[in-house]
């Protein structure tokens, strides 16, 4: 139809081309012809788009005054028929439309609508470009054609395959479907999408066990193979992004051999597609499509055929013929009838005058009415509200495209407007492939995507959905079941990140999420329990008195205490006899004393340890001991002394008599005392926790604070002990009947050997066991000198007072 200014629209009416293989290349080849069965959906969408032209022709608000016509040209579903229509376009109308007036533009193509599929809107924008002639698509979905420096005059009214594979991607990982398959066209849309589609699910932690593509062309042994895939596969999941020829050849071929049952996520191409319904198995099939319109008086516009008015255009004839299976104005073939205008367009029943599916339908009127749009605001201007539009003004197709950009309307009830890429907002219905109360399959509109809401917000479903075979349960389609907490996720060689093995976390380790992909360690006063999934406190480990060896040791420890007192009691009560008498009892009865506070001293090391109790248990010991060695050496000393006083003109005892004894000890002692009052100063020994030693458990104990300071009075109590010893020594072979000096040299030896021990066991014992140590040596150097000085003199005030006289420990041999 001419008019004052010419839209393109450019439509896939048929899906095969006659090709010609061979060329002699010595004559132009024949034209390029369209074949095959009339597509009635592309059908559909030229009669929409005549319908919303001559809306806007009769409307008094957009562009009054000018008359707009059309040319719309079959494509074949061919990039190479795209091409030649583009450039007939570009070059102006053919000149039977013409209408002679060389005052306007009459003729000029102001913009175009189409392609319905990407790779022929691909092509034509190449030409479209450099004239700047603005080109709306309502089909054509990849995401290739949002780049602007490619292809600049390209717009669509149908959101991009980026939002659609986004939104695919979030409805899979919704599901929890992290193991699928995948299925796309080997077209620019097919290839495009899925390749967004699949970086979005990777982001999403979605693997794909496969991913084959499909063409309507494609020979049946290409087929053949995907569908095999299909039916091998361990994904319960297919992702199909195709074209709906292309998706009915896959499904043809698994009707021959029906694969186990498939849950299969569409995108729009071919999810709306009603002939596909007729595959029993994908019963289930759910996607996003192009939200539905309602244009009022487009059902009516599209019924509006006759016989009367088909003699015009040869595709009104072919529809009419195609649709009713009968021939105009010809003899009929095989099988048909003439025409005979009883055929009624209100009673036909094909996908043309299905109007629950008029998604496309809208897209293709809201394009023709944004080209519109542009064209108002190139040619139209409005004072006082009144509309004044130049049909005559001189306007380049550039203009119509600057403005199409920046066009914002809403046209019944729908926002039309574009992004900096030439994309509308994206807005789909969730659609679920449902069995109806007759047993076929219907579309169910169960959800909504609206890609202007935050993220995590975009879509909802509002009904039940049904998944593969029919039931209301939601398939798994992993490549491995879960892994529980306590353990981790652990990739198998050469496998996508979904395959992996569930490894248990070590000790220490715990998960306590499903699918954790690591083992968080626990912190150190924690461990993990048995099943790896919390962290408990470790318990808490000290020499105590609630276990048998601290049990062990405390009754040691008062035992030692009450024999030393016993032996004191003893002692007491034979004070005036001449055993106790023979060598300075005042230095006996104080030598007692500190045993006895020295088997008193390891019972500070039983117990929590405390800051009074570390400060406490290695200082009293340190003091304790080194009271007791003094004494020992003090009456080292008196038998020395005492055996030189013996000698003629000798006076020694004069130089150390009781007060020079005492004096000793008590110097003896100070220094100790001195080095512990510094090291108690300086850095004290404080409790600690110690984690190195054991995984499980925490050791409470003291720590020395200071290394040097623990080791001097050890250092100082051995040098005592060792100065003793050789006292001892010298003085064991003295001719009296009951000579001391072998006493203490037993005890000494004793003595020295225990505590040489301890320093290795002290060293190398872990735990509480370091303490039962200094303890065990505490106690056998205590045992050792009580029973060997005091035991053979108890003995003998016990048991043999007869040899309790002066002269019997005098006598000589």
């Amino acid at each position: 139809m001419d008019g004052d200014y010419i839209i393109g629209g450019v439509f896939s009416l048929h899906y095969h081309m006659h090709i010609v293989n061979q060329h002699d290349y010595t004559s132009m080849p024949d034209p390029l012809t369209c074949t095959g069965r009339l597509e009635s959906m592309e059908f559909r969408l030229t009669r929409a788009m005549i319908f919303a032209i001559k809306e806007i022709n009769n409307s008094t608000e957009l562009l009054p005054g000018i008359k707009l016509g059309y040319e719309i040209h079959d494509s074949c579903t061919s990039a190479l028929v795209a091409v030649h229509v583009a450039f007939q376009l570009s070059n102006g109308l053919d000149p039977e439309f013409n209408t002679g007036d060389n005052c306007s533009q009459s003729g000029m193509v102001m913009g175009i609508v189409g392609e319905s599929g990407s790779s022929p809107s691909i092509s034509m924008s190449r030409v479209f470009g450099p004239f700047n002639i603005p080109q709306v698509s309502h089909f054509a979905t990849c995401a290739c054609l949002s780049n602007k420096q490619q292809y600049p005059n390209f717009l669509r009214t149908v959101p991009s395959d980026n939002f659609q594979a986004d939104a695919l991607a979030k409805l899979v990982k919704h599901f929890g479907w992290t193991w699928i398959g995948a299925v796309r066209a080997d077209t620019d849309y097919g290839n495009n999408g899925m390749a967004a589609f699949l970086t979005t699910a990777q982001k999403e932690g979605i693997c794909v066990e496969y991913s084959e593509s499909v063409l309507q062309t494609f020979s049946r042994s290409k087929i053949q193979r995907v569908a095999d895939i299909i039916r091998r596969s361990t994904a319960k999941v297919v992702v199909v992004f195709a074209a709906s020829g292309d998706v009915r050849v896959l499904f043809e071929e698994l009707l021959h051999e029906p694969s186990p049952p498939r849950q299969w996520v569409g995108s729009e191409a071919w999810l709306t597609n009603v002939d596909l319904l007729r595959f029993s198995f994908s019963v289930g099939a759910i996607g996003f499509v192009i939200e539905q319109a309602d244009s009022p008086g487009l059902k009516e516009f599209l019924l509006d055929l006759s016989p009367s008015n088909l003699a015009s255009s040869a595709i009104l004839t072919e529809f009419w013929e195609d649709s009713f299976n009968c021939r105009l104005g010809k003899s009929p073939g095989p099988g048909e009838i003439m025409c005979d205008g009883t055929q009624d367009m209100q009673k036909l029943q094909n996908p043309y005058t299905d109007f629950s599916n008029l998604r496309i339908t809208n897209m293709v009127y809201k394009a023709v009415y944004a080209i519109a749009h542009a064209l108002h605001k190139t040619l139209c201007q409005s004072t006082k509200s009144v509309t004044h539009c130049d049909k005559y003004k001189r306007i380049e197709a550039k203009q119509v495209l600057t403005e199409l950009k920046k066009v914002n309307f809403t046209q019944n009830g729908y926002d039309v407007s574009f992004d900096e890429n030439g994309d509308p907002v994206p807005r789909y219905e969730l659609i679920n492939w449902q069995r109806g109360d007759s047993g076929n399959l219907e579309m169910l509109i169960v959800g909504h995507y609206d890609g202007s809401l935050p993220v995590g917000q975009e879509f909802y479903i509002n009904k039940n959905l049904t998944f593969m075979d029919g039931l209301n349960n939601l398939p798994k389609s992993v490549c491995n079941e879960n892994c529980p907490p306590g353990t981790r996720k652990a990739l198998q060689k050469g496998q996508p990140i979904c395959c992996y093995d569930c490894v248990p976390c070590a000790e220490g380790e715990i998960s306590n999420t499903t699918d954790s992909p690591d083992c968080l360690p626990c912190l150190k006063e924690y461990w993990s329990n048995t099943k790896r999934d919390t962290c408990l406190p470790k318990p808490v480990e000290f020499l105590s008195y609630d276990e048998v060896l601290g049990i062990i040791l405390a009754a040691f420890s008062v035992g030692g205490a009450s024999l030393t007192i016993m032996t004191a009691v003893v002692f007491f009560r034979h004070r005036a006899s001449p055993i106790v008498r023979a060598n300075n009892s005042e230095l006996s009865f104080l030598l007692l004393f500190s045993l006895t506070l020295c088997f008193l001293s390891s019972l500070t090391f039983i117990g929590a340890p405390s800051d009074w109790s570390c400060m406490l248990r290695h200082t009293a010991f340190g003091i304790t001991f080194v009271l007791c060695i003094a004494c020992v050496l003090g009456k080292t000393v008196v038998v020395l002394m005492a055996f030189k006083a013996t000698l003629p003109g000798s006076n020694v005892m004069k130089w150390f008599g009781p007060p020079q004894q005492r004096m000793t000890v008590v110097s003896f002692t100070f220094i100790q005392v001195l080095i512990c009052t510094l090291w108690l100063v300086i850095s004290p020994p404080t409790p600690t926790k110690n984690l190195n030693v054991y995984k499980k458990k925490i050791i409470m104990e003291c720590a020395l604070g200071s290394a040097t300071g623990f080791w001097a009075v050890l250092g100082y109590i051995g040098l005592l002990a060792l100065f003793s010893l050789v006292l001892a020594v010298r003085a064991r072979k003295l001719p009296d009947s009951f000579n001391e000096a072998k006493l203490i040299t037993f005890s000494m030896l004793i003595f020295c050997a225990v505590w040489i021990t301890f320093i290795p066991a002290y060293i190398s014992s872990p735990g509480k066991f370091t303490v039962a140590v200094e303890i065990f040596a505490i106690l056998a150097s205590s045992f050792g000198l009580i029973f060997c000085i005091f035991a053979p003199k108890c003995f003998i005030i016990l048991f043999k007072p007869e040899k309790n006289t002066k002269k019997k420990l005098t006598n000589k041999k």
